[in-house]
């Protein structure tokens, strides 16, 4: 068997579903124990998720962390995103009594409303202030959120710094750190939490594709025809803009090698080199070569 037929067949193998994500390095746990212990200072959490996948990006745990404390949810990376799609997510976290505002932290789009509404949601608290003769106290904030999603980003941008660490890789911030935006709002950056075991390896996945989690945990082959798949129910015309026709009736992996022949990707015996071909996939999705794409819809996965 030649190297790529054996590739092929690994491939294959993959997409049955035998590779498993587990990746839940010990600061993490220390971040759960730590938000609880500084709840009681909070007055609302601002969680930031990715646009493109605003379930795979959420922590199933945080609403039991938090408690009863007022939610605000942050989609960063919007410029990234379908914005139709963004704005059903909108729609649907407010439909559900959760204050929702889509946000790219790169160009500062979005990040005027924050400040209006964390007032809105909560109006009571400074009313309450206001009764008790404590106007100008301090409105604080966690800022919550999975690795490589914003949350420092945002932090510096809404502040006009660059204290808060902000790079383009998983688990850069390690400890809680406090920032005063104006005399009326102070955040605190926490580090990014994940939780200790993705039991839907969609997930797993979908979080591998926006490089939430480290390229390592997954073959690169794998996440490409996974991207694809997603790709060529609902984008179709993006992947045609970018490589011309295709012959959808294919399975994800002949569509990986049909794409990388149009690239010039091929090895001895006029096989695609599969390996070039999800390497670029995945960057070219990456730097938003391929368009807005949002993995994630509302009326199929909330």
């Amino acid at each position: 068997m030649n190297k790529n037929k054996s590739k092929k067949n690994n491939q294959k193998e993959n997409n049955s579903g035998s590779s498993t994500i587990n990746w839940f390095p010990g600061h993490m746990a220390k971040t759960k124990r730590k938000i609880k212990e500084i709840l009681p200072l909070i007055d609302a959490v601002a969680e930031v998720v990715d646009a493109r996948i605003p379930i795979s990006s959420r922590n199933p745990d945080l609403n039991e962390l938090i408690e009863n404390k007022p939610h605000i949810i942050l989609l960063n990376k919007c410029d990234m995103a379908d914005n139709n799609i963004t704005k059903e997510w909108i729609e649907h976290y407010r439909k559900n009594g959760i204050s929702a505002i889509a946000l790219d932290c790169k160009s500062g789009k979005g990040i005027n409303q924050f400040k209006t509404t964390v007032k809105e949601a909560l109006a009571y608290k400074l009313e309450a202030y206001r009764e008790k003769g404590m106007v100008g106290k301090p409105l604080r904030i966690m800022v919550v959120g999975i690795p490589n999603v914003g949350k420092s980003s945002f932090i510096n941008k809404i502040s006009g710094k660059t204290r808060a660490k902000a790079e383009n890789r998983p688990g850069v911030t390690r400890g809680n750190q406090w920032f005063t935006i104006d005399k009326q709002l102070e955040l605190l950056d926490t580090p990014g939490v994940l939780w200790p075991k993705f039991e839907d390896q969609t997930v797993g996945e979908h979080l591998a594709f926006t490089g939430a989690i480290k390229d390592r945990i997954l073959d690169t082959e794998y996440l490409a025809v996974k991207l694809l798949e997603i790709l060529s129910e609902n984008y179709r015309n993006l992947l045609e803009n970018r490589f011309g026709e295709l012959d959808f009736s294919v399975d994800s992996y002949e569509l990986l090698c049909q794409i990388g022949k149009k690239r010039g990707m091929v090895i001895r015996g006029g096989e695609t080199d599969t390996e070039r071909a999800a390497n670029m996939i995945m960057e070219e999705y990456r730097n938003q070569k391929l368009g807005n794409i949002s993995l994630e819809r509302v009326e199929k996965d909330a």
